[in-house]
Parts: structure tokens; C-alpha cells; sequence
């Protein structure tokens, strides 16, 4: 059974992000896709050599729910996943990685560039430290900025001073009123402390 990780569509304009395959308007059951999709691609000699997407990531944008399948760790022919794909275009929104960056997402960050701080509702929530640090650490993750939240969290537990560690936060995240939350991410994931 592949392993299917919910991300940001934001996430797919990170310049680390491989090439891969993404499928628009995805419904249903994600495991059922994904396996129909590598049975799909497995019967047309696409995936070679008993090779199969253990890895996909759904996000949702622009009111559809997409599947990305990354070409990391498979071995393709390309040339027909290039035909396929093109064949598909009208049936499942088939896209490559690159062009649904450029075309829907508004083009890739730069290489360089500061990672914008996303905003983070904390002003009205419990002022517990540790529940602060918990929001601000998962608002992080949400955005795919994993190595920034452990970053933060481990900063925030040698400050010993709320106060520190409210700045520490602050570093990392806009801080804003639980009554501005941005609709895109009002939607909660589970968090690890």
C-alpha cells in the first residue's frame, strides 16, 4: 500500500521538489486511485521493472483534491508517460509537476529566496508556552517548513523566559488574532511536539 502525505500546493513551488506526475480532480478513495493508477501505468510498460509510486502526496487548490506522484525512487519510460499523459489531460487534468507550478501556483520560488513566515493564529488562544509553541509548530508543518518548526521548538525550550520564547516564535511565524485566520489553512493537522 503506498504511503500518501497531505502537503500544501505551495509546497510543490519549493525548488527542491522533484519532477512528478499530478492528477487534477482526484475523488473518492486516494489509495484506490493510486493503485489504479500503477495498475494503469503498469499495463501500459510505463512503470518498468516491477516498479510501482509508493509515494504520493494529495493537496488541494482551486477547489480540487490532486494527487502528485513524484518520479523519485521509480524507473519510467518516459517518452510513453509523456504520450499517456497528454492522452489523459482531458480524464484526470494530467499535468507534470513543472507546468502545474508555472501555470496554477504562479512559478517556482526562487533558489535563494527567504521563506515567507506564514501567518499563525495565536493572539486570543490559551497562553500556555507550550501550547503557543504547539500552533506555531504545526501552522510550520502545514506550510512544509518541518526543519524550521524543530528549529523553533528546540530554540523556544533552551530560552528558559516566555518572553523569549514569544520573540523565538515570532522569528518564525506572523503572529495574528485567532479572528484573521486565512481560510486555506484553517484546517487542522495532527501535530508532534
Amino acid at each position: 500500500m503506498a504511503t500518501i502525505t497531505e502537503i500544501k500546493a505551495e509546497q510543490l513551488r519549493r525548488p527542491d521538489t522533484p519532477e512528478g506526475l499530478i492528477l487534477q480532480g482526484c475523488g473518492g478513495n486516494l489509495q484506490e486511485w493510486v493503485t489504479g493508477i500503477n495498475d494503469m501505468l503498469t499495463e501500459e510498460n510505463i512503470l518498468l521493472d516491477g516498479s510501482r509510486f509508493e509515494q504520493a502526496s494529495v493537496f488541494e487548490h482551486q477547489g480540487l483534491t490532486n494527487l502528485f506522484f513524484p518520479f523519485k525512487d521509480v524507473k519510467l519510460d518516459m517518452g510513453k508517460l509523456a504520450i499517456w499523459r497528454l492522452n489523459t489531460r482531458e480524464q484526470f487534468g494530467s499535468m507534470w509537476r513543472s507546468d502545474y507550478v508555472d501555470n496554477r501556483l504562479g512559478g517556482p520560488l526562487e533558489e535563494n529566496a527567504p521563506a515567507q513566515k506564514p501567518d499563525c493564529p495565536l493572539i486570543g488562544q490559551n497562553g500556555n508556552i507550550f501550547n503557543l509553541m504547539g500552533i506555531a509548530s504545526r501552522t510550520l508543518k502545514e506550510h512544509g517548513m518541518e526543519e524550521q518548526a524543530r528549529e523553533m521548538r528546540s530554540r523556544i525550550m533552551e530560552s528558559g523566559s516566555y518572553d523569549k520564547a514569544l520573540v523565538i516564535i515570532g522569528d518564525y511565524v506572523n503572529i495574528t488574532s485567532i479572528d484573521e485566520t486565512d481560510e486555506d489553512f484553517e484546517e487542522g493537522m495532527d501535530m508532534d511536539l
